[in-house]
């Protein structure tokens, strides 16, 4: 029964950094990486439809990623999603291939998106937080029905802190990675 809750707690923490991780794949440093267009969203024949499934997306070099689309037809609907979201960037058609270059970042916008990986980061840290009080919560309910000891809670929940430790360590580290990337020019 306590493992069972320490297993989900880890389980629910993962799944935390992972959605971090999600979420500093959509901060673009200065490269060129193919998650920064996971966000677009491109009208395929009147439904909304992921970039990813109209078209095959490569790094070309170290600042520009190209695209090549599936359907010829597509390419105008492709170019145009790109330029209308939120990413500030402009496709230039090349025959059958969109090339993005990843235009150089200012030293505001490095600020503004560290601000953003600094708020990512501690949302993640709030999440596994929140996680923690829950499986605490499910020990001391335990310890109440008089299902466990009050020493076996305290080693527990011992172990709960452990892990959320070792996860919000593991946040850090991340943000420390994704702050080096932006701020390196």
């Amino acid at each position: 029964m306590i493992n069972d809750i320490k297993q989900e707690a880890q389980t629910r923490m993962k799944k935390s950094v992972e959605a971090l991780d999600h979420a500093f794949a959509k901060i673009r440093t200065g490269r060129a990486h193919p998650s920064i267009l996971d966000s677009v969203m491109v009208s395929y024949y009147g439904s909304d439809t992921p970039l990813r499934q109209v078209a095959n997306v490569i790094v070309e070099d170290s600042r520009t990623l190209a695209l090549t689309v599936f359907d010829r037809s597509m390419i105008q609907a492709v170019e145009k999603a790109i330029m209308t979201s939120d990413l500030g960037l402009n496709p230039a058609t090349a025959g059958t291939t969109i090339r993005v270059p990843m235009p150089a970042l200012t030293e505001e916008t490095r600020k503004g998106f560290t601000k953003q990986a600094r708020s990512e980061a501690e949302n993640a840290r709030v999440a596994v937080r929140n996680i923690r009080r829950d499986a605490l919560g499910q020990l001391k309910d335990l310890q109440k029905d008089k299902e466990i000891s009050e020493d076996e809670e305290r080693r527990a929940a011992d172990e709960v802190q452990k892990l959320t430790d070792k996860f919000v360590a593991e946040i850090e580290k991340a943000l420390e990675t994704k702050e080096a990337d932006l701020m390196a020019v």
